[in-house]
């Protein structure tokens, strides 16, 4: 062994075990979660469905990573839609299909809580104090009226072209099952489910953990793991980004 590389060893174990004192795990990104998405990116992947995509920042992720793959993507709130558009223009169109509206459980026209000052967070369920303590630029919210329909609804139109396999991201504030119940058939032809789970009670009549890992338990799901969770000051997770794999 040289003498540089055993220096360069040396040193590396130093840091370490002074980050260690500070409870901070050094993690090589070519590992870390949201670099691999938990072995998705070794997968074969042809589509993807990004619902409640805003303004396509997984999409823009994934386009990176899978250039070849069919993107669908689902925003209901104007604005971000907008956006999401302007990119996917700037992509030349190519195998990239938007949805202006939200997916649930059934067709209807129902209002949106947009939260004004942050809307990632807006949701068609009323937001609870709890979720507007922790999270004060919630507060200011006003209604849309949106147009909702169901995943497996839109997916069955004949111009919709799914090549395998097919991966599900859901960002939806709690309404999970909804979508799940209203896109079974689609959800049935997956490989892989990434979506936003509220563990804190952030929304009214939002959906669990365990409800939402039964639904997709019965169509052959496991939990994989997350990508990423979100803390509060005491340490406890509020959110998680889960994977669930077949």
């Amino acid at each position: 062994m040289g003498m540089e590389t055993l220096l360069k060893e040396t040193a590396q174990r130093v840091v370490k075990k002074l980050l260690a004192r500070f409870d901070i795990k050094v993690v090589r990104l070519s590992k870390s979660p949201m670099e691999t998405l938990l072995g998705l990116k070794s997968m074969p992947i042809g589509s993807f469905i990004d619902i409640g995509a805003n303004e396509g920042s997984f999409s823009r992720l994934i386009r990176k990573s899978f250039p070849d793959a069919s993107l669908y993507c689902f925003e209901p709130l104007p604005e971000p839609f907008e956006k999401l558009r302007l990119w996917a223009k700037q992509c030349g169109n190519r195998r990239i299909t938007l949805f202006n509206l939200a997916l649930g459980g059934r067709k209807e026209t129902v209002d949106l809580f947009h939260h004004v000052k942050h809307h990632p967070s807006s949701s068609l369920l009323a937001s609870t104090d709890h979720c507007r303590t922790i999270y004060p630029f919630t507060d200011q919210q006003v209604r849309v009226p949106v147009q909702v329909d169901t995943l497996d609804h839109i997916m069955q139109d004949e111009s919709v072209i799914l090549p395998a396999e097919i991966v599900i991201k859901m960002d939806v504030q709690g309404y999970e099952d909804r979508v799940i119940r209203g896109g079974r058939e689609t959800f049935a032809k997956a490989k892989a489910v990434i979506l936003e789970v509220c563990l804190d009670p952030l929304y009214e009549r939002q959906a669990n953990f365990k409800e939402i890992m039964m639904l997709l338990d019965d169509m052959g799901f496991n939990y994989a793991g997350n990508l990423d969770q979100n803390y509060d000051k005491d340490g406890h997770v509020i959110f998680l980004d889960a994977v669930f794999v077949k």
